[in-house]
């Protein structure tokens, strides 16, 4: 992090320039013009300490600069981090609906995957930013913030507002999971998701539901526990072995829709069956919630809807419209094929 000068900016109060951002970078104010508008490129220390002096001065471009764009591109752009070897039905839901929404609208729908993003929060090809998987102090706020350009966050940027946002609501769906496990007579349940070092961007969400599925199996006298695993078959192989033993868990609650399949195959070749020796209850999308005989019981990540809904409010910035800061959409928890009353397993090792 820069150290930064004391600066006055010159209209008084909360009136923070160009010139100001860049007296406090260390860079002219041509190279923070282009690291807000990506008309040219700025090497990645000197971008990030930009982005970093305009989110510490918190500027913003005045309200005069919103309405340079004479006319509208037509374009929308979505900024998704790449799917890399992990499973993508979430992304892949929330793209092709967020496509359709758009295309009712007459809009095209640019996707930049880029690891930070950063081309799609300056671009000057779109008429609106649509930013997936906004975390807490994202450096990618104060740059859209900066930039004027409509946009609408899908995620939790902490303390760094501003700017429409839609975040996932887990709370409930943990509760439900919970209760529904607890009523089936589980009385021991093991929550599998990816280990925090691994930097899966779902796991502020997951911690969520985690949080608020084991408060309520405490309050059931259900035995309840995280364990980290890998999305590898040797990883969830062994995490499956040492997890469905004797009198071990006969709950299981996938938290990665990459470890899904995974799971269900590492529990087939053991020799147990799904639901009759351990139920399966999945945190995915729909695409993710079939497996080989049936239907997951599912807290359903509702991807569809949401890529709806970020375009409207791209689109209804565009027009003009108040769009509200700050609103939620809550998983739904859908009862499938992969769990059945809990019992006491006996597992010949």
């Amino acid at each position: 992090m820069p150290n930064f000068p004391e600066v006055t900016p010159p209209g008084g109060r909360g009136q923070v320039t160009i010139s100001d951002v860049a007296t406090a970078a260390g860079v002219s104010p041509s190279t923070v013009s282009y690291v807000i508008t990506g008309k040219r490129s700025i090497s990645a220390t000197t971008r990030r300490r930009v982005e970093e002096t305009i989110r510490a001065l918190g500027y913003r471009r005045n309200g005069d600069a919103l309405t340079a764009r004479p006319t509208r591109i037509g374009v929308l752009a979505l900024a998704m981090p790449p799917f890399g070897d992990r499973a993508a039905g979430t992304e892949m839901e929330f793209f092709t609906a967020a496509a359709e929404a758009a295309s009712e609208r007459r809009f095209h729908v640019l996707l930049v995957t880029h690891e930070d993003g950063s081309p799609v929060t300056s671009t000057a090809l779109a008429d609106a930013v649509i930013v997936l998987d906004v975390g807490d102090d994202d450096p990618r706020v104060p740059i859209l913030l900066a930039s004027g350009r409509p946009a609408v966050l899908i995620g939790a940027p902490g303390k760094h507002r501003g700017l429409p946002c839609v975040e996932l609501d887990f709370e409930p769906a943990g509760r439900r999971c919970a209760t529904h496990l607890a009523d089936l007579g589980h009385r021991s349940i093991v929550h599998l998701g990816p280990p925090p070092e691994a930097g899966v961007r779902q796991l502020p969400d997951l911690t969520d539901f985690l949080r608020s599925s084991l408060e309520t199996a405490a309050g059931r006298q259900v035995r309840a526990a995280f364990h980290p695993c890998d999305a590898s078959a040797e990883s969830v192989s062994r995490c499956v072995d040492e997890l469905l033993v004797p009198d071990g868990p006969t709950g299981l609650v996938v938290h990665d829709e990459a470890l899904l399949q995974l799971v269900l195959a590492a529990v087939e070749r053991r020799g147990l069956r799904v639901p009759e020796d351990v139920s399966v209850v999945g945190v995915c999308s729909e695409t993710h919630a079939w497996y080989q005989s049936g239907r997951l019981t599912a807290a359903l990540i509702p991807a569809r809807e949401l890529g709806a809904l970020a375009v409207e409010r791209a689109v209804q910035q565009l027009d003009g419209e108040p769009v509200a800061e700050l609103e939620l959409l809550a998983p739904r928890f859908v009862v499938g094929d992969s769990t059945a009353a809990g019992a006491v397993r006996a597992v010949t090792s």
